[in-house]
Formats: structure tokens, sequence, C-alpha cells
């Protein structure tokens, strides 16, 4: 039986600047940083939280194009705070920016996307007080 989610992976063309992004822009924590044979193997995380973010570029060791996916496709992340709208604030000050001037509200919560230096798409969501899932 499945117990957890170890890894999500986010495509990147510079594993240095995609972490300068995650963790200065966002605030994420650097957890593993190891050379393999197939590339950099570079996570970042949140907290507490068991799951990890692999911001991978394989090169040519992967068979890719560096930040080219197989399907064409930008990657997609779901990150959720407990305060958007004073995290937004932060973050604009670190750099980051969004795709609107501010959080938006709706039924299940507050939301906002930002991007990455690659293009992947970065989804910041609040869920609603009452618990309402978004």
């Amino acid at each position: 039986m499945l117990t957890n989610i170890m890894y999500v992976t986010v495509h990147v063309t510079d594993q240095d600047r995609a972490l300068k992004f995650y963790t200065e822009g966002l605030g994420l924590q650097k957890r593993v940083d190891f050379p393999g044979p197939e590339g950099r193997f570079l996570t970042v995380g949140v907290g507490d939280s068991p799951v990890e973010i692999i911001l991978w570029s394989p090169g040519e060791a992967g068979g890719q194009q560096v930040g080219e996916r197989p399907d064409g496709g930008l990657g997609s992340l779901f990150l959720e705070s407990d305060d958007l709208r004073k995290d937004v604030a932060v973050f604009r000050e670190r750099g980051v920016t969004f795709d609107r001037p501010e959080p938006e509200d709706y039924p299940f919560g507050v939301r906002i996307e930002a991007v990455d230096p690659d293009g992947n798409q970065i989804a910041l969501r609040q869920r609603r007080r009452d618990g309402a899932d978004g």
C-alpha cells in the first residue's frame, strides 16, 4: 500500500538559478544536493513536510535538451499558504512576479499564480478558513 508522496519533479534549465528562486524567492529549504550519474539530484521542501520537489535538469545524460520535457508541456506545482496575502507581499519583496496584482478570492479560498525562471507555473493557494478544499 502506498504511504506517502516522496518527490515531485520540476524541470529547470539552470539548477542554481532555480535553487535561488525556490529558496530565496519562495522560502523553501534546500534538502538534497547530490551529483549523480544521470545529473545533479537537487531537492527543496517546505518546513516539516516529507514531500520534496526535485529541481531536475537532465541535460545530455537524460537524452533530452536541458529544460525540455518529453511531452513539451510546462510543469505545475501547487503550494499551500496559511496567509497567502502576507506571503505574496514577502515574495514580491524577494523579486517573485505574479500573474495578477493581488491574490483573488474563490469559493475554495484564495489563489494567485507565479512563474519560475523556466516558465513552470507555481500555483499558490490558501484554503478557506471553514475547511472547504480547493
